[in-house]
């Protein structure tokens, strides 16, 4: 673990959770050259040391899997200890597995609702809690375009995000009346690890375009922003598909 002591001069703290690579990674980057303190968190320990040596000393990595949620209160505490406080908490971490129209899998939907659910839920509570008793702060959530509809290619994941847009609204609703921000980010294709391989995208941006675009919606205090803008277009018209209607489309 590195061991930098806090800095007066820092513009701010923040906590990135999934940092290791993706928008993740490109969110620390951005907030490290932007003057903030950042404590990077992420499963893969070689990729995050990579990541905080490439950005900077302002940069401290913290190895930990989001499943293990026994662990997430101890490791939110030092890390705030060891920022010097709390500013902006941003939780990216999240998986998407593979799976054919054909397969039924528990295994993988567990890994999903352990990672994007539960693990999601630990930092955010930590967050939430903190941030009341400051009176102040800003969570940004990254959901995704996928939560809005019920799409038969990933049941888990489109569920997983739905989730993830209801307790991140329960937050904001819980939160605004002691000054805090809860911002829920729903991004369309970004070109990550993630949509590798995937064929059919489109309006695909960069995870540094979208890092961008998230911490000036985050500026912005937004409640509900799409990345880019125009995916909001697209999800009005998707809600409004009648189901049976739904059902019959390939996306």
């Amino acid at each position: 673990m590195q061991e930098n002591s806090p800095t007066s001069s820092a513009k701010g703290r923040a906590i990135v959770v999934g940092a290791s690579s993706g928008i993740g990674a490109a969110l620390v980057r951005r907030l490290a050259a932007d003057g903030y303190r950042v404590a990077a968190v992420a499963r893969r320990e070689s990729e995050l040391r990579a990541l905080a040596k490439d950005a900077g000393a302002s940069v401290l990595a913290y190895p930990h899997d989001v499943r293990e949620t026994s662990q997430t209160l101890a490791l939110f505490d030092r890390a705030v200890a060891e920022l010097g406080g709390l500013d902006l908490l941003i939780y990216a971490a999240g998986v998407m597995p593979r799976i054919r129209e054909d397969e039924y899998s528990i295994e993988k939907d567990r890994d999903v609702v352990e990672t994007n659910i539960l693990g999601a839920s630990a930092w955010l509570d930590c967050a939430g809690a903190f941030f009341e008793r400051k009176r102040g702060g800003q969570i940004v959530g990254i959901s995704s375009i996928a939560g809005d509809r019920g799409r038969r290619g990933y049941p888990g994941y489109c569920a997983s995000k739905a989730w993830l847009d209801t307790f991140l609204e329960s937050l904001r609703n819980r939160l605004s009346r002691y000054g805090v921000s809860v911002v829920t980010i729903k991004p369309g294709y970004i070109d990550t690890a993630m949509t590798q391989g995937m064929s059919k995208l489109f309006w695909m941006i960069s995870a540094d375009e979208a890092a961008r675009r998230i911490l000036n919606a985050a500026a912005a205090r937004a409640r509900v922003r799409y990345v880019p803008l125009r995916w909001g277009l697209v999800g009005f018209v998707i809600k409004r598909i009648p189901s049976v209607v739904f059902r019959r489309m390939s996306i």
